[in-house]
């Protein structure tokens, strides 16, 4: 029991870094964490996972580009700003609405949907992130306090809910619009690192999802 609700743990960290790295810009200190031994353990430990190795590979490399660039953080926060602050027509917006909302719009369907997960499990949204609910890094630290709280549930039944909620989650909630965001990165993002780490991210629901389905 104690190493299922580890790999609980470490599954909540994955989806909680993805999500700050998603929220703002990177820092000086982020960034010195980023090229640290840290860092490279912790993304070995991921690329051990078949499904993960091509994609950790990737980010590394571009973790690795990144470094050589004259002012790394500048540039990084330039290109975290020409993708995620922009509009539709340039950037790769990070809100679920703009890839399967119907009105082309902010705060559509999935955001009102996400609105109502938070409220329905009693997890709020930070107040100190004012984005609406859709946002990717809402929707990643949602399903990383959704599985802490699977964690915390005293018998198997209830547990077995809180895996099968994150399982729903993640398919109707992320991997229902993460392929088309990854692929606009991919075309949008023309050093490379924001694209490869939302390759990553793909890469890692659809493991996480296969694992929550018992495959």
């Amino acid at each position: 029991m104690q190493e299922f609700i580890a790999f609980n743990e470490q599954r909540a960290e994955i989806y909680w870094w993805m999500s700050s790295l998603f929220a703002r810009e990177l820092t000086d200190a982020d960034l010195h964490e980023y090229h640290g031994g840290e860092m490279y353990t912790f993304l070995s430990g991921l690329g051990m996972t078949e499904e993960l190795k091509a994609p950790v590979e990737a980010f590394r490399d571009a973790i690795n580009q990144s470094n050589s660039r004259p002012d790394e953080q500048l540039e990084l926060a330039a290109d975290f700003c020409g993708l995620f602050l922009s509009t539709p027509k340039t950037g790769a917006l990070p809100y679920a609405s703009m890839y399967v909302g119907t009105s082309g719009l902010l705060n559509d369907k999935p955001a009102q949907d996400m609105n109502v997960l938070m409220n329905d499990y009693a997890i709020a949204q930070r107040k100190e992130f004012n984005e609406p609910a859709d946002h990717l890094a809402v929707e990643l630290d949602f399903m990383g306090n959704l599985i802490i709280m699977g964690n915390q549930q005293e018998t198997e039944e209830k547990r077995e809910e809180l895996m099968q909620a994150q399982l729903s989650f993640v398919n109707t909630m992320l991997l229902n619009w993460l392929p088309m965001f990854a692929k606009e990165c991919q075309n949008r993002d023309q050093f490379g690192f924001y694209a490869a780490a939302a390759n990553l991210l793909l890469a890692f629901c659809k493991l996480d999802a296969a694992f929550l389905a018992g495959e």
